[in-house]
């Protein structure tokens, strides 16, 4: 249940983040930084998804450590879009608050699996 929350969550955050590249590429004129949130925002779902069909518990916890590090990557582009003024403080708030709220769900769900296997 708590996953497919999450998934859902990834999915709708890659949607956003898909638009907003979009946005930044046709009216700034701006590809560089966009792409490379592009890819890691849009990530994090994929290997959320890709988790439910790990080769054991092992491979669900690196499947998901990988999500987590496109997370991080994903708060990193989007601050550097913002403070080059490429997106603006409410747009890179919203976004930033989606990402961190993915982050705490993942690392929930890493160290939860990390404890049962014990």
């Amino acid at each position: 249940m708590a996953e497919s929350i999450m998934l859902e969550k990834a999915k709708d955050f890659a949607v956003e983040i898909v638009d907003l590249c979009r946005t930044i590429k046709e009216t700034r004129r701006e590809s560089v930084l966009s792409n490379q949130l592009l890819r890691s925002g849009t990530s994090i779902g994929a290997n959320i998804h890709e988790s439910k069909y790990a080769h054991g518990t092992a491979d669900f916890i690196s499947k998901m450590q990988i999500a987590l590090k496109e997370c991080y990557e994903s708060e990193y582009w989007l601050e550097l879009l913002n403070r080059t003024g490429y997106i603006s403080n409410s747009d890179y708030k919203k976004l930033q608050n989606t990402c961190g709220s993915i982050r705490r769900m993942l690392i929930s769900s890493i160290n939860t699996t990390k404890e049962n296997v014990k």
